[in-house]
């Protein structure tokens, strides 16, 4: 799994050995394509084995594929984190070694420590990707290198003086008893559930108040599990929450950090936590999309508007309000980029059919709703 690509020439390549990457791989390996790779700049699942040690999915696995629903954490049929870990809420090393797991099962010819610095489309078609191994051409490239490898580190002047929450390895390894958290949405919440259960006293500051967004959509809106926990830790008297708080500025002091909006100042001994989220991958390579709508636009087939032959795949997709940021949506639209690349390679489709019968071939994107009658 760790041999060098040297100006080898792929129909396809997929650029990250994450959850997409490793799911699209596995679909075309069962379409039976052969000249294909994936490359990755560190390990497969490397991002997840990134998390804090404290930090849990929010999406639930459950062993329930025996009876036909997958697992919801499962990037391909007939596995699960929930049987591999007997657990509902894995963490990110667990789901590394599930990833990890699933890319030898089915022999995925992952190239490790190889950092895609640049793709190129070619006048006649197809691509270079200048890697930091040498060049690689490619028929058709699918981009699913994720986004926790590119944490939102500045998103106000004084930011450096904070610690992003990717920069955690271990919430026990903060020094102090009250913090500071600036942001509101998951892995805010998730990082005072921690503080607070290590005994911290915590303040969370957040523009938009995210637990009270009534919206069904856990894209948008805190999940069930999150805000669940966000109401235990409440109880404990030692979370303090404030919404409408867009901070304007973080400044050191002799005696640690001032934080501010228009209208009020937070202080703190402790640098504070940005939970400010992430940036997409997909800035790495943003001239080759059309971005005038604020996110990256495709096709029905995921498939960039301006260049053709690059696909997208995981949490950066996007169809108007349709957002497919986590796993169990994402995962529905590796069999259309999968469909779409066999069609123009002439390879016969029909193993797909399988997937499609599983739920994991979402191509009519009007059936898609979050609407609940009771």
């Amino acid at each position: 799994m760790s041999q060098s690509p040297t100006k080898i020439s792929y129909d396809v390549v997929i650029v990250g050995a994450g959850a997409a990457g490793i799911g699209c791989g596995v679909v075309l390996k069962e379409l039976g394509l052969e000249r294909f790779t994936i490359l990755d700049r560190h390990q497969a699942g490397a991002s997840f084995s990134r998390w804090p040690e404290e930090m849990h999915f929010i999406t639930p696995s459950f062993p329930s594929h025996g009876f036909g629903l997958l697992d919801l954490n499962a990037v391909t049929m007939k596995t699960s984190p929930a049987i591999a870990f007997r657990r509902e809420h894995v963490t990110g090393k667990q789901y590394a070694l599930y990833l990890q797991t699933a890319a030898d099962h089915f022999e995925l010819p992952i190239q490790t420590e190889v950092d895609v610095q640049k793709v190129e489309p070619l006048p006649q078609g197809g691509f270079i990707l200048r890697t930091s191994n040498g060049d690689v051409s490619a028929q058709f490239v699918i981009w699913a290198a994720g986004e926790y490898q590119y944490p939102h580190l500045h998103p106000f002047p004084g930011a450096e003086h904070c610690i992003h929450n990717s920069q955690i390895r271990s919430w026990a390894d903060l020094e102090g008893d009250e913090f500071i958290i600036i942001g509101g949405y998951e892995s805010g919440i998730d990082a005072a559930a921690n503080l607070i259960a290590l005994g911290k006293k915590v303040s969370v500051l957040d523009r938009n108040g995210a637990w009270a967004n009534p919206d069904t959509d856990p894209s948008i809106s805190l999940s069930p599990y999150t805000l669940h926990r966000l109401e235990l830790i409440y109880r404990t008297g030692r979370l303090d929450i404030v919404g409408d708080a867009v901070i304007e500025e973080v400044k050191r002091t002799p005696d640690g950090y001032e934080v501010y909006s228009e209208y009020h100042k937070w202080m703190t001994a402790h640098p504070p936590i940005l939970c400010t989220g992430f940036d997409t991958s997909l800035k790495q390579i943003s001239p080759l999309f059309d971005w005038s709508k604020g996110y990256a636009a495709l096709t029905e087939n995921d498939e960039s508007t301006l260049t053709p032959g690059l696909f997208v795949s995981g949490p950066s997709v996007r169809h108007g309000d349709l957002i497919f940021c986590f796993i169990y949506k994402f995962r529905q639209r590796f069999s259309v980029i999968a469909n779409a690349i066999a069609h123009r390679l002439d390879l016969d489709s029909t193993p797909l059919e399988a997937y499609r019968q599983a739920g994991l071939f979402l191509d009519d994107l009007s059936c898609c709703s979050n609407d609940c009658v009771c």
